[in-house]
């Protein structure tokens, strides 16, 4: 008698926990801009669920090669959007950016118009599906690597949107990701969206975060960049930081241990909600 009922005590225990555990939807979001049709992973607090007020919203971006789904199989502990969301109530949207889109609009390719796709069609399907904050007092971005680039990219360009943004390693300088012998492959990888070699050259600078500074500086975004000091991005990193600093942009910027890793983002994701967290919670924005 005494095991059948810690058997049932156990089954009850598991159904509670998936009763209550973050619930992870994939939309199909369609882009007019591009005229396809891309998948979107969001993760949802328990409490949605549970109750009727509005959340705040993080953008979370995936890398260069990367997909959608990228945040929620890579990294060493597969739950780890799903606490996030949990212990911040915080909905968490990881949309398809492409393998080199960098979330611009393409200036050679239609095919490829992530920045017009993010801001104005994810946006507005987030919002239009679920109990968002709607304000950007309650919307965020963040990404690692190209995503970073896109994070500090769009909220730059885009301050109606977004009150804070955050880069995980991120490419801030596209030019010098390419080495002696990555050049000739990034390069043709960055064909699609920026063009052939030699033009190419011309408009990657134009793009770059890295002189996006002035911007940055007019719109006043709540910012955070880290980066390990073993990343091969680090000094174009270390780059943007001296010349927020030099402009006087307040933004957090941490150097760690780590490198481009999964184990480096998995570690640097926490700081980032905690961050936005706190920003929002400043904005007078009431949280479960």
């Amino acid at each position: 008698m005494k095991r059948l009922y810690f058997i049932f005590l156990f089954f009850l225990l598991i159904q509670t926990g998936s009763a209550y555990a973050a619930v992870v939807d994939t939309l199909q979001i369609s882009s007019a801009a591009m005229n396809k049709t891309y998948k979107a992973a969001v993760v949802l607090p328990s409490s949605y669920a549970k109750s009727k007020s509005k959340y705040p919203v993080l953008y979370l971006l995936h890398g260069a090669y990367g997909h959608f789904n990228d945040w929620l199989s890579k990294t060493p502990n597969k739950d780890l959007i799903h606490q996030l969301a949990d212990q911040y109530n915080m909905i968490v949207v990881m949309p398809e950016g492409e393998t080199f889109s960098f979330y611009l609009d393409s200036p050679v390719n239609q095919g490829s118009q992530f920045e017009t796709y993010i801001t104005k069609e994810v946006v507005q399907k987030i919002d239009n599906t679920y109990r968002t904050i709607t304000d950007r007092k309650g919307r965020v971005i963040s990404g690692l690597s190209m995503g970073g680039h896109g994070a500090l990219y769009l909220s730059a360009k885009h301050p109606e949107l977004f009150c804070a943004a955050g880069s995980m390693s991120g490419a801030v300088d596209m030019g010098s990701m390419m080495t002696p012998e990555s050049k000739e492959r990034i390069t043709k990888l960055m064909e699609p969206v920026f063009g052939k070699e030699g033009k190419s050259q011309e408009v990657y600078a134009s793009y770059a975060v890295l002189n996006m500074v002035p911007t940055m500086t007019n719109n006043k975004l709540a910012l955070i960049l880290d980066i390990g000091v073993d990343d091969f991005l680090i000094e174009s990193n270390r780059e943007l930081h001296r010349r927020l600093v030099y402009s006087k942009v307040a933004h957090d910027y941490t150097e760690r241990p780590g490198a481009h890793t999964w184990e480096y983002w998995e570690n640097a994701l926490p700081y980032h909600m905690l961050f936005f967290i706190k920003v929002i919670k400043s904005n007078g924005v009431l949280l479960q």
